[in-house]
């Protein structure tokens, strides 16, 4: 049975991420707008098979499901072209980042990887050119990549809103955490901000846009990350707000002043907690931690890191929520601790 929510129009755009980031939605279907008595309403189509509830809402059934125009899939172009045996390997998924493709093409097919290309270029008409990823490498995980076609790697990605400026050869993008993007850019209206490994801004621009703290501070050591973080300020308009640091965060994290600090990398996250925790002011504030974690151990280790570091320094610490934000590997989660700091 198909399925759908009914949302006010006002919380559209929260849920629909939302159910994209927890892979809920129902990309086959065309989002309703429903004129009632009680309001504007969005009928968003679901996937089948979630249950009779998601979060507060109801999932009923449609009366007339709406359904995006089918396109051919990558397969479907290469079927007369390919082999049973190669078309099983042809990828299902890719990246596009402004003008670029971003595929990752199985070994068994590199003969076949020009072809790819310039299928997936008649596939997306707008797109300039198309780069074979192989993976990351090294402290600031610098992507392993090939140009296939085309010759710019650097482009404009917009998202939310927002304008992200970088050269897919020297820095990942990901387009995931939709809905913890989502959510950090509401949070800190009024505030100061300080931004552990900001990267090129993917949490201190859409802030800083639509938020408008008084100040954020945007911490990035990878010098390559660092120029495009200071060049997405420029292109948002918001070099008012936000104050670029090049460093290490352990060292160059400001003291004694945040209202709110967001630790948004995964790997050695909870080796910064000090410093994190030093940034707030003495009246308090909200962290926002990130932590990779075996899921046996995620409702207890991450927090139980916070309330060791912060009864080291003489701190406080009220957990006041725990949130998956999803599997970053098998039995590993990606969550995020918000947890209130004070003295």
């Amino acid at each position: 049975m198909y399925g759908a929510i009914h949302v006010p129009s006002e919380k559209g755009e929260a849920t629909r991420t939302y159910l994209l980031e927890k892979e809920l939605l129902d990309e086959t279907r065309k989002i309703q707008k429903l004129n009632t008595e009680k309001g504007v309403f969005l009928e968003i189509p679901v996937k089948k098979n979630v249950g009779t509830k998601i979060g507060s809402f109801s999932v009923i059934k449609p009366e007339k499901p709406l359904f995006f125009k089918k396109t051919k899939s990558l397969k479907s172009h290469l079927k007369a072209i390919l082999s049973e045996e190669e078309l099983a390997l042809v990828p299902s998924g890719w990246q596009v980042l402004g003008e670029l493709l971003i595929v990752n093409i199985p070994e068994a097919l590199t003969h076949r990887k020009a072809l790819i290309a310039k299928t997936l270029l008649l596939m997306y008409p707008k797109c300039t050119g198309v780069v074979q990823d192989f993976g990351i490498e090294g402290q600031f995980r610098r992507p392993k990549r090939e140009i296939l076609i085309g010759t710019k790697t650097e482009t404009i990605n917009k998202e939310q809103g927002c304008l992200f400026k970088l050269d897919v050869m020297k820095l990942m993008y990901s387009k995931g955490n939709l809905f913890e993007k989502k959510r950090m850019s509401r949070l800190g209206g009024g505030e100061v901000v300080v931004d552990m490994f900001a990267g090129i801004g993917y949490f201190s621009i859409p802030m800083a846009v639509h938020a408008r703290p008084q100040k954020i501070y945007s911490i990035e050591l990878n010098p390559e990350s660092f120029a495009y973080l200071q060049e997405n300020i420029r292109l948002n308009r918001v070099e008012d707000i936000i104050v670029p640091l090049k460093g290490d965060c352990a060292k160059v994290t400001p003291k004694g002043l945040a209202d709110r600090v967001i630790m948004g990398y995964v790997g050695s996250t909870h080796n910064y907690l000090e410093a994190a925790l030093k940034a707030f002011k003495k009246s308090g504030g909200v962290l926002h931690y990130h932590e990779t974690v075996p899921e046996k151990l995620a409702k207890r280790r991450p927090a139980a890191r916070i309330k060791k570091t912060a009864k080291a320094l003489g701190k406080k610490v009220e957990i006041l929520e725990c949130r998956r934000i999803k599997k970053y590997s098998p039995g590993v989660l990606h969550v995020v601790v918000d947890a209130w700091i004070f003295e």
